[in-house]
Order: structure tokens, then C-alpha cells, then sequence
């Protein structure tokens, strides 16, 4: 079994954040979201997996180490490949073609997840989706009264389902895959200015391929500051046994820490109640403040604040009041600073 991950995009609706940090990077309870959507898959999936092809733009060499130093610590081959221009997904996919054999999982690494991760090895492929309300936003599914898709649709103008795909997917022969992505590239088909995933599946389903439904229990996005603010609380929730041991290298003096949070190594947290549903990174330190539902990365400075849904990059300072903030990388945001 193989995994593939594009993770090519520019990540645009998460600055300040992404301007330094590729956003599948970005920590969630402590480890990066692509970290966590490779970790998952491979706990959840009963098959070895024998590589972990990652699909990036051009992040730069420490980068694509860290990746495959990811993969090689779940116990696959990691490598890592490179979308040079955003012309979609089916685009991004292509550029792992080698890895496009035998059974593959696809995940794009936008949002985290919860599953029943069974994968039905009698039909050709399966799709993992979930009811939204919006639909119009996303590609989604059409079923029969067998819960066997009819039909794939991408940003549906009209109403046609509520069953958006959230961009997981499993297929029995990545090689099939290949040859209708293939197809679109040689022809030019596009929709909507893209070579898209969709279309590709469509064309898989017309000629007798058989897609299944996935279920999934939680989708958690991480798209922009406000979708990762919450989606680092559910996943300090889902680990808060786990979480509860903080590392003997970090200082908490005169502190309530109230559960569940994250602390890195080397913090130092004084005379400040943090918590619940906090993650800090490495390094970082905190006095005089209280925070809660916010996610501090590493080696960032806080005093005085009352923080709460909040997001604070690395290498920032931030001295203040009570504030809902989004601070990038290596940012000052003084609110006690004299002219």
C-alpha cells in the first residue's frame, strides 16, 4: 500500500501563518498536520505501508527532509515530489505518477480526521465523505440505493447532494488512476480553469469501476486561523490522556493549568492560567497571563495578555490586553509600548 499527500498550496486564507510555514506544517497539539494525517492513515489502515509520496510546491530542502523523515518514522519510503504551477488536482496527483500502482490512498492534507477506516476490497475505490451544508463549496457524490456512487460532481452550482468528499480516497489499482489523469492532461479537459480529481473518478465510474462511501465521524478543517483554532481543541480532547504528563524540561511556576492542553519542551509558564484546550510549543514562555482556546507555537514571548481563540506564530512577542489575534512569525504586537 502507498499513501499519497499533495500538500502543494499556497495556503493564503491562513496568513500570516503560511507567509513562513507551509500550512500542512503548522502544529496541532504539538505535531504538524501533515505528520498527523500520515499518522492516521497508517495506524488506521491494517495493510503495511510501504511509502509516502509527498506532493509540495517549492518549500526548500529542509523542508522535504522533515517529510521524509515523517514518513520514515512510520516506517515507509518517503518521497517527495514537486507541483510546480496550481492546476488542480488531479494536476498534483499526476506529479507522483510512479507512485500511482497497485492499492493507494490519496489524502490531501487540508483537514484531519475521525473514520471508520475499513477499506471494502471489493469495489474499485472508496470515497470518504461527509454531509455539509453548504454544498456548493465542494466536489461531491450522487448513490444509488446501495450507497454506491453514481455520480461525481465538482462545486455544484445547483443543488445535486449534500455529501461533500473531504479528499480522502482509496483505490484498488492506482495504475487506472493514472491513465484517466493521463486522459485529462493529454486532451486538456478542465473544469472550472482545473484538471480535477472529479472528473478523473467520473470517468473511472462510467467505465464500470465501483466507488463505496467511507464513513467519517469527525472532519476537522484547518484552513484558516478560526477553523485551526477549533480543530486543535477537538484534537487536545480526543488526546487529553495522552496529553496529561507535561515534559520535565518545562518550568510551571505559580501556574493553573487547567486540561486539556499541550506543552513543548523548555517552557516556561508563570504566574498565568492556561487552559483548557491550549497548545504551547517548544520554548516558548508565558507570564502574567491568561489564556485559553489558542494555539502558541514556538519560541514566542507572552505578557500580560487574556488571550482566547487565538493564534500566535513563532518567534513572536506579544505584551497586552485581552484580545482574539492572529500574529504571524517573528511579529511584535505591543499594546503597553510608550511613544
Amino acid at each position: 500500500m502507498k499513501i499519497i499527500i499533495p500538500m502543494a498550496g499556497r495556503g493564503s486564507r491562513l496568513r500570516p501563518h503560511t507567509l513562513t510555514v507551509p500550512k500542512p506544517l503548522i502544529p496541532i497539539a504539538g505535531k504538524p498536520i501533515v505528520h498527523r494525517l500520515a499518522e492516521d492513515i497508517t495506524s488506521l489502515c491494517k495493510d503495511p505501508i510501504d511509502e509516502i509520496a509527498f506532493i509540495t510546491g517549492d518549500f526548500g530542502k529542509e523542508v522535504e527532509d522533515q517529510l521524509v523523515a515523517i514518513a520514515e518514522k512510520l516506517g515507509a519510503r518517503g518521497t517527495v515530489v514537486r507541483q510546480e504551477e496550481p492546476l488542480g488536482t488531479a494536476h498534483a496527483i499526476y506529479q507522483a505518477k510512479e507512485a500511482l500502482t497497485g492499492p493507494v490512498i490519496i489524502a490531501f492534507a487540508d483537514t484531519l480526521f475521525r473514520a471508520k477506516f475499513e477499506l471494502d476490497k471489493d469495489a474499485d475505490g472508496v470515497v470518504w465523505v461527509k454531509k455539509v451544508e453548504n454544498p456548493s463549496a465542494f466536489g461531491v457524490v450522487k448513490l444509488d440505493e446501495n450507497n454506491v456512487i453514481t455520480d461525481f460532481v465538482e462545486k455544484p452550482k445547483e443543488f445535486v447532494s449534500d455529501l461533500a468528499i473531504i479528499g480522502i480516497y482509496y483505490f484498488k489499482d492506482g495504475g487506472q488512476l493514472r491513465k484517466e489523469i493521463e486522459y485529462l492532461l493529454d486532451n486538456d479537459l478542465k473544469s472550472g480553469g482545473e484538471y480535477q480529481l472529479t472528473d478523473a473518478l467520473e470517468n473511472m465510474r462510467s467505465k464500470g469501476n465501483q466507488f463505496t462511501l467511507g464513513e467519517v465521524d469527525e472532519w476537522m478543517d484547518c484552513g484558516n486561523k478560526t477553523v485551526t483554532v477549533e480543530t486543535n481543541s477537538k484534537v487536545l480532547g480526543f488526546e487529553k490522556e495522552v496529553l496529561k504528563q507535561f515534559p520535565s524540561s518545562s518550568k510551571i511556576i505559580n501556574s493553573l493549568i487547567l486540561e486539556p492542553c499541550f506543552i513543548g519542551e523548555n517552557v516556561v509558564i508563570e504566574n498565568s492560567k492556561i487552559g483548557p484546550n491550549v497548545s504551547i510549543g517548544n520554548g516558548t514562555e508565558i507570564r502574567n497571563s491568561n489564556i485559553d482556546n489558542s494555539l502558541i507555537q514556538e519560541c514566542t514571548k507572552i505578557q500580560y495578555g487574556n488571550l482566547t481563540h487565538s493564534m500566535i506564530g513563532n518567534n513572536a512577542e506579544y505584551y497586552g490586553v485581552s484580545r482574539n489575534i492572529s500574529l504571524g512569525d517573528f511579529s511584535t504586537l505591543d499594546f503597553q509600548a510608550k511613544d
